[in-house]
C-alpha cells in the first residue's frame, strides 16, 4: 500500500530540526559514496515547464523523484518515494511545503558547519515563502539576536518582519537599502527571484557567511563576482548540478576568478573531509541549488512520522489479482 500525504499532512509533521537532520545525514551519505543524485532536467513548452529530479540513498534504503510543473497557474510539486530493495512505492507526497523546508534546512546545515560559532546578526534579501524557511533554519543553528530584511516592496518587508519576529522571537526589522541589509551582519541570506545581483561583495564584513539560495538558473544571479572573489570557502550541494544551474558562480568562473576545482560539495564539509572555514575572518559561501537527495531524505522522515502517527491516506496502486 502507498501512503498519500497532502500539504496539510506535511505541514503538521515536518518541523525545521527534523528537516535539518534529514538534509545533514543525506549530504554526509553523498560525500561517503552511499548516495547518488541526478541533476534536475527540464522540459519546456512556450507556456510551462516540467522539472524532474532523481536520487537514491543505499544506507537509507530509498530512492525517488521529485517532479513539478510551473505555469501561469502556479507551481505543483510531488515527491514519489520508493523502497530501493523491493521497488514498492512507499509514498506520494505533495511537496511544496516539503521543498520549502528542505531548502531552508540545506542553508541551516551550511550555516552550522561554515558560519562562525558566534554569528548572531543576519541580513536577508527576500521576504517571501522561501525566505521564511531560510531564516527559520539559520535561527535553529545559531544564537541569532537580530535580523534585517530587505525587499523591493516596503510593505512586503514590513509584513515579513512582523511575522518572523512573532514566529522566531527574534528582532526582525526592515532595512531601507540593500547595503544596510549587509553591513555589520555575520550571516547573509539571498532568497529572491532577482535576475541581477542584489548582494555587493564590497559590503560583506570579514568573517561573514553567505547562503545564496534564490537562483537555480544559469541566467540568474543574486551575488556579484566580488562576493565570489572574496570567499575563502565556496560550497554547493552538488557540483554536477551547479555546473548547469549556478548563475551565481558562472560569471566568476568565466572570468577566471575561481575554478570548479576550488568549489567543494557541502557534504564533504559535513563528513569532515574539507574544512568549512579555516580562520575567523574567512568569508564563506554556500550556493544552494536544491537537490533531489535532500527531497527524498526529508520525504522519508515525513513518511516515517506519518506511519507512527497514523496520518495520511492509503492507496492501492497495483492491487494483486
Amino acid at each position: 500500500m502507498t501512503l498519500l500525504l497532502r500539504e496539510e499532512h506535511v505541514t503538521e509533521l515536518l518541523d525545521m530540526p527534523t528537516a535539518i537532520a534529514a538534509v545533514e545525514e543525506v549530504l554526509r551519505d553523498q560525500a561517503e559514496g552511499q548516495a547518488t543524485n541526478k541533476p534536475r532536467y527540464r522540459v519546456a513548452t512556450p507556456v510551462s515547464q516540467l522539472h524532474v529530479m532523481a536520487a537514491g540513498d543505499r544506507r537509507l534504503g530509498v530512492f525517488g523523484i521529485k517532479v513539478y510543473t510551473a505555469s501561469r497557474k502556479g507551481t505543483r510539486f510531488l515527491v514519489l518515494l520508493y523502497d530501493s530493495e523491493s521497488g514498492d512505492m512507499l509514498a506520494m507526497i505533495e511537496a511544496d511545503r516539503l521543498g520549502q523546508m528542505r531548502t531552508g534546512a540545506a542553508s541551516g546545515v551550511a550555516t552550522k558547519y561554515m558560519a562562525r560559532e558566534d554569528a548572531d546578526k543576519v541580513g536577508i534579501f527576500g521576504a517571501g515563502w522561501q525566505a521564511e524557511s531560510q531564516l527559520m533554519a539559520v535561527c535553529a543553528v545559531r544564537p541569532v539576536r537580530s535580523v534585517k530584511v530587505f525587499s523591493r516592496k516596503p510593505d512586503r518587508r514590513e509584513a515579513f518582519a512582523r511575522k518572523m519576529t512573532a514566529l522566531l522571537r527574534v528582532e526582525v526589522t526592515p532595512a531601507e537599502t540593500p547595503e544596510e541589509t549587509v553591513r555589520g551582519q555575520s550571516i547573509i541570506i539571498t532568497a529572491t527571484t532577482s535576475r541581477e545581483p542584489v548582494l555587493n561583495g564590497e559590503w560583506i564584513e570579514p568573517g561573514a557567511h553567505v547562503n545564496a539560495a534564490g537562483s537555480n538558473f544559469l541566467m540568474k544571479a543574486e551575488t556579484d563576482v566580488e562576493t565570489i572573489r572574496r570567499a575563502s570557502v565556496i560550497a554547493v550541494d552538488s557540483i554536477d548540478q551547479s555546473r548547469v544551474e549556478s548563475g551565481d558562480l558562472l560569471p566568476a568562473i568565466e572570468r577566471g576568478v575561481i575554478s570548479w576545482e576550488s568549489v567543494t560539495e557541502l557534504g564533504r564539509i559535513v563528513a569532515g573531509q574539507v574544512a568549512g572555514r579555516k580562520n575567523l575572518d574567512d568569508i564563506t559561501i554556500f550556493k544552494s541549488n536544491g537537490i533531489a537527495l535532500e527531497d527524498i531524505s526529508t520525504a522519508l522522515r515525513v513518511y516515517n512520522l506519518a506511519r507512527e502517527r497514523g496520518v495520511g491516506e492509503t492507496i492501492d496502486l497495483w492491487p494483486k489479482e
